[in-house]
């Protein structure tokens, strides 16, 4: 199916330093994805500290881009952020005109989401956070929602990036939360949103 105007939906995959983003975006995307990923270098240890994933070797250094038909309807155009500091200006460019965003989480490394999770709260950006399993502490989701502040309505998902049906169904989660959330609207209806339950693994 050709994308149009009419169906093109943005979706911004954020999360701190090596979360998964560019791997969720490959995983899921049904072209082959844009990737400005480089070769990290001992020269860049003093600006990027890869101490907590140590396996990483390469990092993105401007967007990932890919895109996934969701329905007859619906096509969604990823664009995944790079999670250093020294990138997060282009945070707020990415976030304008997207219909939601992804925050990626590694429960070893929590407070790597806070910037995301307080810049997406500010713009009011309907956002989804996915645990990506990296095989860390299995902390409850009580515990994850404490530690991030979440609002009772963000939905908090399992999933690992390198699948893609893991991968889709977060998609899937955002595009139905950002629905509910215009529904829910001045201009539909104002009742106070119910407390969202982790969808099963």
């Amino acid at each position: 199916m050709r994308a149009s105007a009419d169906n093109g939906l943005k979706i911004v995959v954020v999360g701190g330093f090596g979360a998964g983003k560019t791997t969720l975006v490959r995983s899921v995307s049904e072209i082959r994805p844009l990737s400005t990923e480089e070769t990290m270098t001992r020269a860049g240890e003093a600006v990027d500290d890869a101490s907590a994933v140590r396996d990483k070797n390469a990092t993105t250094v401007a967007f990932d881009f890919g895109r996934i038909t969701l329905d007859a309807r619906n096509v969604l155009y990823l664009f995944g952020a790079p999670g250093q500091e020294r990138f997060w200006f282009l945070w707020d460019r990415l976030f304008t005109g997207a219909l939601g965003a992804v925050v990626l989480v590694d429960t070893r490394r929590l407070d790597d989401s806070w910037y995301a999770i307080d810049r997406l709260e500010r713009h009011g950006t309907p956002f989804v956070v996915a645990r990506n399993d990296f095989g860390g502490p299995d902390f409850t989701p009580r515990a994850i929602r404490d530690a991030l502040d979440l609002d009772p309505d963000v939905p908090l998902i399992h999933c690992d990036a390198r699948l893609r049906g893991s991968s889709k169904r977060v998609l899937i989660a955002l595009v139905e939360h950002a629905k509910n959330r215009y529904r829910r609207s001045p201009s539909h209806d104002t009742q106070v949103p119910a407390p969202y339950e982790e969808l099963p693994r």
